[in-house]
């Protein structure tokens, strides 16, 4: 029989376990994704007799499009395995053993980029493919115990203080990571490639080390009282479709997805090519672009708390309104930057808004999940598919314009769309909640 743990909710040291999760992860999105991993892959890439053209198992591809396409195919396989593992975690309970698995094959990926080098070009991308689904793996089941651990009025501020962890956990590793790459004579190194491929192998252990503490306090999960009718391959998608009809009887709560599935591919994808872009339209450097995106994520910790206490203020979509509208002058912006200065700038901006914008949707949507709701990881299943394949489209667009046009200011441009779009769903649940008050929970509205 499957042992029921309730957990006490606005419990201060459960909420600390939670966001330790956010700590131990966000190291992967900041060395691997952001900063030191996209430098050295397009420094090692790129050459004068081939430029930014590379070979991977026999095909060509432009060198930063190669690294979106992987992560788009990264993200596309987890879009449509996770329904099937969060229907198993609903019906076992079991959604923390999910959760280790993820981190476990996520951080070994990490510790495996250790041995990338120009000579094992399709061993470094498959590991970063692996080490990205674990990622997204991990912070699927971490983001269903948010509605288990918070009540209604804390979400907001629960999830902020996941980031916050987050921002400072991942810029700590990425200032120890600092010093070995900007100053390896310090340590005795005179391999040029040891220094990030050490950063990786850091990653990966403390990804896995950090994680322990929430595996430790977090129970493993409540199964269903109803045993699926389904086979566990058919369940998931069952389950998935069982949630949207919930969600379809929901307005507020579909209206909301349409907003996020559009502006998540414009964040996403952002974050995701920020490093490569600088390095190609600026030449900024690796010390220049890893000291940028730690300024990023010192600015995003402000951000998150800032979205936080605006939105206790003026309510949840409006914040993500103003938001939204600060992302597509970014993009507008990334298209007629000129100078470090004005990268710097538009750095801080991006900071700013990505903390609050990720700490607000993913709050914003717990609190328009129904109260009475037990299957909170098939809710959140939804909200990563969802997210999972914005960011597919978003990178596979993104990758697909610089291949066309040969210019990443271009694919940069095109995100504005995306973000145009959200911000047209945010206005229609805006106006929505204007003329139906009270149908929306205050808190969000």
């Amino acid at each position: 029989m499957t042992q029921i743990v309730l957990m006490k909710k606005n419990d201060k040291s459960t909420i600390r376990a939670w966001a330790m999760f956010d700590w131990s992860n966000s190291a992967y999105n900041l060395v691997i994704t952001s900063t030191i991993f996209p430098a050295y892959y397009t420094a090692i890439t790129t050459s004068q007799d081939k430029g930014d053209v590379v070979g991977f198992f026999g095909f060509q591809f432009i060198n930063t499009a190669l690294a979106n396409y992987s992560l788009a195919f990264a993200y596309l396989v987890m879009a449509l395995v996770l329904p099937i593992l969060s229907a198993i975690a609903d019906n076992r309970g079991n959604k923390k053993s999910f959760m280790k698995g993820f981190t476990y094959m996520g951080s070994f990926a990490c510790i495996g980029l250790f041995f990338f080098k120009i000579e094992t070009l399709e061993w470094g991308i498959i590991c970063s493919t692996l080490a990205a689904m674990g990622y997204i793996g991990g912070v699927l089941f971490n983001n269903s115990y948010l509605p288990e651990i918070a009540s209604i009025d804390e979400q907001d501020r629960v999830s902020a203080q996941g980031f916050a962890y987050g921002y400072i956990g991942s810029v700590l590793l990425q200032i120890i990571c600092f010093v070995f790459v900007l100053k390896p004579e310090w340590f005795g190194i005179q391999d040029a490639t040891f220094a990030p491929r050490l950063s990786f192998l850091l990653v990966g252990l403390w990804w896995m080390g950090f994680s322990q503490i929430p595996f430790k306090k977090l129970p493993s999960g409540k199964a269903n009282a109803k045993p699926s009718k389904h086979n566990v391959f058919k369940s998931g998608f069952t389950e998935l479709r069982s949630v949207w009809t919930k969600i379809s009887r929901l307005s507020s709560l579909k209206r909301f997805l349409g907003a996020f599935f559009f502006y998540a591919m414009g964040v996403q994808t952002t974050m995701l090519v920020a490093a490569a872009f600088g390095e190609k339209i600026l030449r900024l450097g690796a010390s220049k672009l890893i000291v940028t995106i730690l300024i990023i994520q010192l600015v995003a910790i402000l951000g998150a708390f800032l979205m936080s206490a605006l939105a206790k203020r003026m309510g949840n979509i409006q914040v993500l309104l103003i938001v939204v509208l600060l992302w597509i002058i970014v993009c507008v912006s990334a298209y007629v930057i000129q100078t470090e200065m004005q990268f710097y700038m538009l750095a801080a901006l991006v900071g700013l808004i990505m903390g609050g914008i990720q700490s607000l949707s993913r709050s914003t949507y717990s609190k328009l999940i129904p109260a009475d709701e037990t299957d909170t990881t098939a809710f959140f299943s939804f909200y990563d598919v969802t997210e999972k394949l914005a960011i597919v489209v978003g990178l596979f667009f993104f990758a697909f314009i610089e291949e066309q046009t040969k210019n990443i200011r271009y694919s940069a441009l095109s995100l504005a769309l995306f973000f145009a779009i959200g911000l047209f769903f945010l206005i229609r649940l805006l106006r929505q909640h204007n003329k139906e008050k009270g149908s929306l929970n205050s808190y969000v509205g």
